[in-house]
């Protein structure tokens, strides 16, 4: 009896750990995309903008391949709310009465796929971020 309680169990914890590995493997990737974007956003910040520069950055935050920043970034000028960064006219002014700021856009995204076949998910994701701040 204990032999075939044991020849049921095993392949259903089996499943049960590839599956939560592949749950964590997927989070550690998403963790991945946004320190990208982040160390792209940072670079802007530190050395100006420049989208060729800060896409390198980018996608050397991470070990992996499968990163990149996409779209590129773009820098736009806008007036801080209460709801994020509306465009505005570089130099215009804010409806609070200050002046418009140059802000960035730092995107990155990176793709993950599945250890096994699960039939009822997708076997390969897109994972995306975008991380914006005022470079001045």
């Amino acid at each position: 009896m204990a032999a075939i309680e044991f020849g049921v169990l095993v392949p259903l914890l089996s499943l049960m750990v590839v599956s939560v590995t592949d749950i964590g493997l997927a989070i550690y990737r998403k963790m991945q995309v946004e320190g990208s974007s982040q160390a792209g956003l940072e670079y802007a910040i530190a050395h100006g903008f420049d989208a060729n520069a800060i896409s390198t950055a980018v996608a050397a935050a991470t070990n992996s391949s499968v990163i990149s920043a996409s779209p590129v970034p773009i820098k736009f000028c806008g007036c801080a709310t209460n709801s994020g960064v509306s465009s505005m006219t570089c130099g215009g002014t804010c409806p609070g009465g200050g002046t418009a700021g140059t802000y960035t856009i730092v995107s990155a995204q990176g793709s993950y796929s599945t250890i096994i076949n699960y039939q009822i998910v997708p076997n390969s994701y897109v994972i995306s971020t975008q991380s914006t701040a005022r470079l001045q």
